[in-house]
């Protein structure tokens, strides 16, 4: 049977129900994919499927889109280095603007002492290309993590990710010498973590065979849970009580989203190594590994890279990120907006029973759903909220260990009257669902 030709792939029936039967027929169901509907262009918040319906983007590509979509000095941007040239492979030539981003990087993050930075292209990437350079670093193996976290989905970042459904579900046995303990937030207390790590190094592995200990400020699809303070200032201390890295991932924390560039300034504790992707590129394809010069040297010359990691097209869009964050002062905009739905949800829960806890830092701000008797998760009356505000036209994410969290990722250049309209339509669907 011969294939179709483009041409005859492209001029189907341009509805989403075709595409959504196509979609099936040709992709496999591991793919999840929340949308029946196919985007057709976007601008800042707002995008529109291929049938011309317009929805509020709150979801922001899981966290990519704190610039929006399609900022104009990204696009330009992008468009410019397309005329340059697309790659040459970093590791084989190499160009200045990588060095240049590194530079603006290391001037950046919160790292004590002289700093260097490695590009990857995705989070999971940066995360497995952090643990490469904690163990060649150290000379150890052990990795610990926590419950709730997500790491990403190649093998070794999802053995160390804290969250079985459905990320783990099938696909062992994993990598060996990854350990978990509870997450110090809200769902449990920083005495039990500090019991259960200290369990671990009594029954499973020794402190000195620890290469680094990693954790999330705010975990993402754990909840959207952010780290007790307290908690932070703990790690920094038993890391350095027994020569173990302390490794932030700032995936999705990193680059506006908490109020500040990233996460760990809250927190005034310096880590030895930090990971960052998602927003940092405005929806191009880039991630990276940044921490303390010794300890980024650890690995031999060809032990890190790879063809396709710093993409030209992506550190210029990410050049083009970072000036607008600076230029439109995107932390100190996500604080006012994040001040402003932690209030409005507050609010809401005052007439809302079903309505659970409301935790966010700067404008990472979820919602919990429950029972009002007994306190459990609802997930799906969590599940019901979002598919009811979907059908008025505004995208939500779930998150959760239990599914019973919504999330609220709204791109930091929102124009006003359109955060103003998505808080209306997020109204009318709580009515809806909780009556």
């Amino acid at each position: 049977m011969n294939a179709p030709q483009k041409s005859e792939q492209l001029n189907a029936p341009h509805t989403n129900a075709a595409w959504h039967q196509r979609r099936l027929d040709a992709t496999p169901r591991g793919v999840g994919v929340f949308g029946d509907f196919f985007i057709d262009k976007a601008k800042n918040a707002e995008l529109w499927d291929i049938e011309g319906r317009r929805f509020i983007d709150f979801a922001g590509g899981i966290a990519v889109l704190n610039t929006g979509h399609v900022h104009p000095k990204v696009q330009a941007a992008i468009a410019a280095q397309l005329q340059r040239f697309t790659h040459s492979c970093y590791q084989v030539v190499p160009y200045t603007e990588y060095v240049a981003l590194a530079e603006r990087i290391n001037a950046m993050v919160p790292i004590d002492g002289p700093v260097k930075t490695a590009f990857f292209s995705t989070g999971a990437e940066a995360i497995e290309n952090a643990m490469k350079i904690a163990r060649s670093a150290t000379g150890r193996s052990g990795v610990i993590a926590f419950g709730g976290a997500f790491h990403g989905r190649s093998m070794f970042s999802v053995a160390m990710t804290g969250k079985v459904q459905p990320y783990k579900a099938g696909f062992g046995p994993f990598p060996p010498e990854i350990y978990h303990v509870p997450f110090p937030a809200n769902g449990a207390s920083l005495e039990e973590s500090q019991r259960a790590m200290e369990q671990l190094f009594k029954c499973d592995i020794e402190p000195s065979r620890v290469a680094a200990i990693v954790f999330e400020p705010v975990q993402g699809e754990g909840g959207f849970n952010p780290i007790q303070p307290a908690a932070v200032k703990w790690l920094r201390e038993l890391c350095d009580q027994h020569g173990i890295l302390l490794v932030a991932d700032e995936v999705q924390t990193g680059f506006a989203r908490t109020g500040k560039m990233f996460a760990m300034e809250h927190y005034g504790v310096s880590p030895d190594l930090m990971t960052l992707a998602k927003s940092m590129a405005g929806g191009t394809t880039l991630s990276a590994v940044c921490g303390k010069a010794a300890i980024m040297d650890g690995p031999a010359p060809g032990g890190l890279g790879g063809t396709y990691a710093g993409n030209p097209l992506a550190i210029a869009a990410s050049h083009a990120v970072i000036d607008v964050m600076q230029e439109e002062k995107l932390p100190e905009r996500a604080q006012l907006l994040g001040d402003k739905l932690i209030a409005h949800l507050n609010a809401k829960k005052k007439t809302h029973a079903r309505m659970g806890d409301v935790r966010g830092l700067g404008a990472m701000v979820a919602c919990e759903f429950i029972d009002p008797k007994s306190g459990a998760p609802d997930a799906d009356l969590t599940k019901r909220v979002q598919m009811a505000a979907l059908k008025r036209g505004l995208l939500l994410l779930t998150c959760g260990v239990y599914g019973n969290v919504i999330r609220f990722l709204f791109p930091l250049t929102i124009e006003d009257a359109v955060f103003a309209e998505a808080m209306d339509v997020l109204d009318a669907a709580l009515a809806e669902c909780l009556g």
